[in-house]
This record gives C-alpha cells, structure tokens and sequence, in this order.
C-alpha cells in the first residue's frame, strides 16, 4: 500500500475526518482551511510522541490513538480555547493493517471527545513517531497565558495528581494491580482527558495557567518565571486519587503526584474572589493547592510549614547527568 492510499484508506475515511465546525477544507489539498469567528484569535500547538521514549514499542494502537491527541489537545485547555481540528504526522517503520486501522479508531474516539476534527498531515517511512499539531480558537485577548499570576492570587489544580506517574509500572509491564487500583491509573495514562471546559471558564477569571506534563512542581516553575512571582504550594493540600494511594503508599504516591508528569491537568491562578463561581459552575475537582507571593520561584511546605523543596522537580528532555 502507498501513501496516499494508506491516508486515504485509513485517515481520509475515519470518523474524524469528516468535518466540524470551523473546517472549510480537510484532508485532500495541499492545505486545509480553518475559518475563525469575527474579534477570534487562532491558537496552536504541536506535540510529538516518540516510541520508546514517550510510549513502549510495544504497546496497544488503539489506546496510543486516544493519547496521542490527548496530550497534544491540552495545550488548547491551558490557553482556554475551544478545539477546532489536528493534523497528523506519522513515521512508521511498516504499513500494518490491523495497527493502523486500530490507531484510526482510537484517534477518532478522542476526537469526537474533544469535537475536533481532523484535517491533514502526512506519513512517511522510520522508527515509529507520531506528530500532531491542534488549533483552537480563543476570542481576542483572553486567551490564557504563564504570566498573568499577581501576589494574592490562589494556586489552584483541576483534578487528581499522580496517576499517570502511578500507571507507569503497569504500563511497562513491571507491576501488577487489582482491577480497582490499575483501571482509574491505566485510564489516565491512555486517555486523559483534556480539560477544555474549564480552561474556556478560566477565561476572564484566571491570571495564568498551563497544563501539567512535565511533574506540578517543574510546571509551576514556569509560571513563577513567567509571571516574576513566587509560587507556595502547600504538601497537605496537593490531591492524589485512592486508587494512587493504594497502589503506591501515601508517601510514594505523593511523591508522583509533585513530580511524576503526564498528568495534563490544569494548574492556575486566580484571585480567591473567583473560587466561588468556579464551584457554583461544578467544577468540583479543582483543588487549591498554594499561593502566589511576592519572590521568585517555587517553594514545597510541609504539614509544619517548613520547607522541603526537592532537587528533582519534574521531566526535562535532554537533561545533563552528572
């Protein structure tokens, strides 16, 4: 099978190449054309996931599928803005049938959760790579932004921590889980969901935002440089799921939580006159986890209020090892 015959076979035809809102022109052209709403800003963002290294060689397509978009969709929760469509860039040692058409469907379920389409891309012959770019669409000058934070301001993230982190073990196959613990970690590793709702909320309300990936307190980090203000986050208040608790221990499971990554949830700031609103709305998964103060960069208190900042603060591509 040849390329355009493989894209058309199996991308040109899924589900979620069929067109949405904003969507002039998908697959087919040597571009596609997006139409924005008058007073609307495009956003975009490009993520790629490489075998090996961000996913095991060997691992179900399907699922890749879902997470691959995944990841790359929350940046657009972290700007605030509503998902339009994707591209896909995909490098793949051989053409598998069965891989493929797995791939496509996993990839549609995502879209369809997301209500963003497909609408180009491009495949080519190597070691196994997968290249997506997301555009979304935020009216101007509201989208959210790392640099907004002001002394005062909560510190604040939409859900659970850890569990990505958690799923990890049961992922490569190292560790084993009754179903109750694995099946909520294994859930948010594959297909986590982009919190698209409340970044478009955040609008107007928060001061800076962004989407855990690398570990909470690396990413905090780039909201304290970004904003010229210390961030305080307080150990007690950080949210881990049962399920993390009980597959890891309450100190292990903590400790992914504050520095494991993957996690992509929201983490914002917003001045704490805001935080009623949020809950009358249900976003009852937000959690405030610190503050903002006047300083620089990013302090770990314990139950004492005494500092207990790790070296080690999240995942960094291309770290230097001693």
């Amino acid at each position: 099978m040849g390329e355009f015959e493989l894209i058309n076979h199996y991308f040109a035809s899924a589900a979620c190449a069929q067109g949405g809102e904003g969507v002039v022109l998908g697959i087919g052209d040597d571009c596609a054309l997006l139409s924005l709403p008058p007073g609307e800003q495009l956003a975009v963002s490009t993520d790629t996931l490489v075998a090996g290294v961000h996913f095991p060689d060997a691992c179900d397509p399907g699922l890749l599928g879902q997470r691959s978009l995944a990841v790359a969709a929350s940046d657009l929760a972290a700007m605030g803005a509503t998902a339009i469509g994707f591209t896909l860039a995909l490098t793949l040692p051989e053409v598998g049938p069965a891989w493929l058409q797995a791939y496509a469907n996993g990839l549609s379920r995502m879209a369809h959760r997301c209500r963003m389409s497909l609408v180009g891309g491009d495949t080519t012959r190597g070691p196994l790579s997968i290249t997506i770019t997301v555009f979304g669409r935020v009216p101007a000058g509201q989208a959210l932004r790392r640099s907004g934070a002001r002394p005062g301001d909560v510190l604040c993230v939409g859900g659970p921590l850890g569990n990505a982190a958690g799923a990890l073990p049961l992922v490569l196959g190292q560790r084993q889980a009754p179903a109750e613990q694995a099946e909520p970690l294994l859930n948010h590793y594959w297909a986590p969901m982009p919190q698209l709702t409340l970044g478009q909320w955040l609008r107007g309300s928060a001061t800076a935002a962004l989407d855990i990936s690398d570990g909470l307190l690396a990413d905090c980090g780039h909201i304290a440089k970004a904003s010229g203000v210390a961030l305080q986050v307080n150990l007690a208040q950080v949210p881990v799921s049962p399920a993390l608790q009980a597959f890891l221990g309450h100190d292990a499971a903590l400790q992914a939580a504050l520095t494991g990554g993957d996690d992509y949830v929201l983490a914002f700031t917003l001045p704490p006159e805001a935080l009623a609103p949020l809950a009358s709305l249900g976003f009852i998964e937000v959690h405030v986890i610190g503050r903002v103060l006047e300083g620089q960069g990013v302090t770990l208190l314990d139950r004492d209020g005494q500092d207990i900042t790790p070296v080690q603060r999240g995942y960094q591509h291309f770290r230097e090892t001693p």
